[in-house]
């Protein structure tokens, strides 16, 4: 059985075909540029595959209210010509399969639980930091959605005491994402975080946000597992430090042997790397067809 997987981001989609298992054999990406010109290459590639279902982890902010006249629409993203596109809506005018819809990161979340570092849990969290700061959650064996969905790259933090970046959030400023993405890196020092790999100071204060965000979260949704993906993360420096500060944080408070005895193994990288958000789109369209089968 073959399964259609769409990893919608801001800057690229990326689009694979997958079995059920997770392996994803075919894969393509191209960026991100207007819905017409995007959603062309998505049918095309998708186009004579024989594919059972379709699973989209898509850029956001999302409609996933089924009950809604505007579900699966991307709804008010600052992304240029995405505002209020019915993305469902266009797919299904191609293809007669069905379709599950949900955040990109809540698509990594799945994935990772199912076949990744958060394999055989029922709780985790997935947090992707680059062009944004995203988080997907599994709680209790479900996605957390709710009013709308987490859009926990969005809350308030501390500033560093030495940090007098304004931040580059265009709804908050100096929310996480506005102080920890990719792009407040390079605004607030000047170069990409790639070159930048030497500058201690560059990964204290990245990590310093980065922590305060995670032990919020365990605190909120006491995660069984803390995965940390994206294009910043790629700097590998930054997990000790980010871990280093969570316990300093947490000062005792959470009494669980995964923070104070093995956090190496808890606040972790994508076990399934860079599939993580395909493979979660192929997780999606599964549940899709078992939700189909069962009306």
């Amino acid at each position: 059985m073959l399964f259609g997987a769409i990893e919608a981001g801001g800057t690229k989609f990326v689009c694979g075909i997958g079995r059920e298992n997770g392996q994803i054999y075919d894969r393509v990406s191209f960026p991100t540029t207007t819905p017409q010109e995007t959603m062309k290459q998505v049918v095309s590639f998708f186009s004579q595959k024989n594919i059972e279902a379709i699973g989209i982890g898509s850029f956001g902010p999302i409609d996933l209210n089924k009950d809604s006249t505007t579900y699966g629409y991307i709804t008010s993203t600052p992304k240029p010509y995405w505002n209020n596109f019915d993305f469902i809506g266009e797919i299904k005018k191609h293809f007669s399969v069905p379709i599950s819809f949900d955040t990109d990161v809540n698509g990594a979340a799945l994935g990772e639980s199912k076949w990744g570092a958060a394999k055989g849990l029922d709780s985790c969290i997935y947090i992707t930091v680059g062009t944004g700061i995203g988080v997907g959650a599994m709680t209790e064996g479900q996605l957390l959605h709710g009013l709308l969905h987490p859009e926990m790259g969005h809350i308030l933090i501390r500033r560093h005491p030495e940090d007098r970046f304004e931040g580059c959030c265009p709804y908050h400023r100096d929310c996480l994402e506005g102080m920890a993405s990719g792009p407040s890196l390079e605004k607030r020092w000047g170069k990409a975080g790639l070159e930048l790999f030497n500058n201690e100071k560059v990964w204290e204060i990245e990590s310093y946000y980065l922590a305060q965000a995670i032990a919020n979260y365990i605190l909120i949704l006491s995660p069984k597992k803390v995965i940390l993906g994206g294009g910043v993360m790629k700097q590998e420096q930054l997990f000790p430090l980010i871990r280093k500060e969570v316990v300093k944080l947490l000062n005792g408070y959470i009494q669980a042997n995964e923070i104070l005895d093995d956090i190496d193994s808890y606040i972790v990288p994508p076990g399934l790397g860079d599939n993580a958000g395909l493979a979660g789109a192929i997780a999606l369209a599964q549940n899709s067809l078992i939700e189909m089968r069962h009306l």
